[in-house]
């Protein structure tokens, strides 16, 4: 009975570090980009962030700290993980530098031992003697040096995205002062479709965004202008002028810019607000969850 009780412990730490790295990879690199253990640690940092916003503490740096939250969070799982599949075995199936150590092995021994091969350390004062075992701490060894590299990854693909939705917002007001010279409305110009077939396109990138790396959306941004939830009423008033304009290319542009437009507010109220209203009620709710009173590009 005690051996069978044993396993089922080593069992359960297997099955920890697999749900771990499932939730790794749903989060990194699975198209929908939705890994449900780290989307929790997201939203439970955001919510305290609302609550500190309303005791008028900034949270400028919320999704920052998600975002290494979410990396300690993994590395934790996958150390304890690695301490319940150890310590069932402890002394036995291991190979200690002292015999003090030995005699008083446990739990927290078998924590230290997966803390050391995750990090790929490997100090070498406890080695492992049973076979089974033998593959098992170069296989979390392994798994610790991907941990790294994924958590590096993500990094690195985040901030791209975070820069081309703060460019989409700096150009959206810098085009607001060029359409209140009448561009949109110059039966003459091409330069009024070129202008909002590429705001559509941006407004798409920004959306693909959102639904790829969905941590992004807790990413607070800064000045208005270059805040999208401050700006975005900017392309909504652009995308209702140029449907007036005399131009059928302006207007065959402006309602591109318009579909854009809708769905990044069915993502943004798909993914994150769920508020069930109009696309103005989405856009108002996403302003006011970053702080920013809603643009109306007026």
């Amino acid at each position: 009975m005690q051996q069978w009780i044993e396993w089922l412990i080593t069992a359960a730490g297997a099955v920890l570090v697999l749900l771990t790295l499932r939730d790794i990879f749903h989060t990194l690199w699975h198209p929908s980009a939705h890994g449900s253990l780290s989307e929790l640690v997201i939203r439970a940092i955001w919510r305290a962030g609302r609550r500190r916003r309303r005791r008028d503490h900034p949270r400028a740096v919320t999704g920052h700290i998600a975002l290494l939250a979410v990396i300690v969070t993994w590395l934790a799982l996958v150390v304890l993980g690695g301490a319940l599949v150890y310590v069932p075995h402890m002394p036995e199936a291991f190979t200690f530098s002292s015999g003090v150590e030995r005699e008083r092995a446990g739990f927290l021994d078998a924590l230290y031992l997966s803390a050391v091969t995750v990090s790929t350390l490997g100090f070498g004062d406890v080695v492992p003697a049973e076979p089974w075992l033998r593959l098992v701490l170069p296989a979390q060894s392994l798994i610790g040096f991907a941990l790294l590299t994924a958590a590096v990854s993500w990094i690195v693909l985040v901030y791209p995205a975070l820069a081309r939705r703060r460019a989409l917002a700096v150009r959206l007001s810098l085009t607001r002062r060029t359409v209140a010279h009448g561009l949109l409305a110059d039966p003459d110009s091409v330069l009024g479709a070129i202008v909002l077939r590429s705001l559509a396109s941006e407004v798409v990138q920004v959306r693909i965004d959102l639904a790829q790396y969905t941590e992004t959306y807790y990413f607070r941004d800064g000045p208005d202008d270059s805040a999208l939830p401050a700006t975005i009423g900017i392309a909504v008033d652009l995308a209702a002028q140029g449907q007036t304009s005399p131009r059928s290319d302006v207007r065959l542009a402006a309602r591109m810019l318009d579909d854009a437009i809708d769905e990044l507010a069915r993502v943004l109220d798909d993914r994150f607000l769920r508020t069930g209203g109009s696309r103005a009620e989405v856009l108002a709710a996403y302003a006011d969850a970053h702080d920013h009173g809603r643009d109306d590009g007026g």
